[in-house]
């Protein structure tokens, strides 16, 4: 598939998800990364009006997660996210941020991504890791 096709069709599977509500858009992806973008706005805020890390963390295993499948069969294999651990060290209270997954350990069973989110000036927010577990359908 075509970089713009493979996109567009990550995103359209986005309707009617967290990732729709949160409006999170895949914009960039290569051989060994995946980049979404998600706005900063009241929607994604904590009671303090900054970014919330719930929502930090939910960019970073949506784009973590769709990169393993772009790497799998998805007709004999499933992607599901095992841990997740994030560091957030900088707060955003408007904007855009950018969170681009990029694969550590590519195994037959999991996927190890380092996701850094940064925001429009490439300041890094959160610094996250991700296990993907990758499971025969049956």
């Amino acid at each position: 598939m075509e970089k713009k096709d493979t996109l567009d069709y990550l995103n359209s599977l986005s309707k009617n998800t967290l990732m729709e509500t949160l409006d999170i858009k895949f914009v960039d992806l290569g051989d060994d990364f995946l980049t979404a973008t998600m706005p900063v706005n009241s929607r994604v805020f904590q009671p303090m009006g900054i970014l919330h890390g719930g929502a930090t963390v939910a960019l970073a295993e949506s784009v973590g997660s769709s990169a393993s499948h772009l790497f799998v069969d998805n007709d004999k294999f499933m992607v599901k996210g095992i841990e997740i651990a994030a560091n957030h060290l900088k707060s955003k209270s408007d904007g855009i941020i950018s969170a681009t997954a990029k694969i550590i350990h590519k195994g037959r069973t999991t996927h190890l991504w380092e996701i850094k989110i940064v925001d429009e000036e490439n300041n890094l927010i959160s610094l996250c890791k991700l296990t993907n577990i990758i499971l025969e359908r049956k």
